[in-house]
């Protein structure tokens, strides 16, 4: 009868302290069934700014210290929901040796986290130098409202109209793919324009 009582006064002493822990958790379980699964509310779910720089210049070198891209804007903002990069007049080069180097400047651009693209809208205009076995030919420039560049296949295209002039002539189009490795263009539909035959 007394370890009976015993038992029974110890549970009358710690009932305040498992009525605390039921309590607890309850709470935690009404907690997580109200709560996303997911979410987080350190503002990474939203497409907001985490680095904004005026003035913007950066190198890309390769392992001999060459510079193989370079870019400047007036502004740069990095959005760290997608790891993104927006710049405001934005200028790309790219200068990989024995290749032609090319430049892009816009009103806008913008460049994936992976740096597998990197898109131009608004006053596009691309230009691929003349390769030394080419001078007499001159530059390419290439201008529309928007371009699309593959850096690491080197390649641009564009589903708006496109201008292409050198100093052969000039190529009217809407829809373009350049290929800077094989040197070609590949057009869409409504292309137009005169080019002189090479002499």
């Amino acid at each position: 009868m007394n370890r009976g009582r015993a038992w029974l006064d110890r549970l009358i002493a710690w009932s305040p302290v498992l009525l605390l822990g039921a309590f607890a958790a309850l709470t935690y379980w009404l907690n997580a069934q109200v709560q996303p699964g997911t979410g987080k509310f350190d503002g990474s779910g939203r497409h907001d700014t985490d680095l904004y720089i005026e003035d913007f210049k950066a190198v890309s070198l390769d392992a001999e210290g060459r510079v193989r891209q370079s870019i400047v804007a007036r502004l740069a903002r990095h959005y760290p929901d997608d790891d993104t990069t927006e710049f405001d007049s934005p200028l790309i080069t790219f200068s990989d040796p024995g290749k032609p180097p090319v430049s892009i400047a816009a009103d806008r651009g913008m460049i994936t986290g992976d740096q597998k693209n990197a898109y131009f809208m608004g006053n596009v205009k691309g230009v691929r130098a003349a390769a030394a076995d080419e001078r007499d030919k001159g530059p390419i420039v290439v201008t529309s409202e928007y371009l699309h560049v593959l850096p690491k296949e080197d390649k641009i295209e564009t589903d708006k109209p496109v201008t292409i002039s050198d100093p052969r002539g000039i190529i009217n189009a809407t829809g373009m793919e350049f290929d800077n490795k094989a040197k070609t263009f590949k057009f869409k539909s409504r292309v137009s324009g005169q080019l002189q035959p090479n002499k």
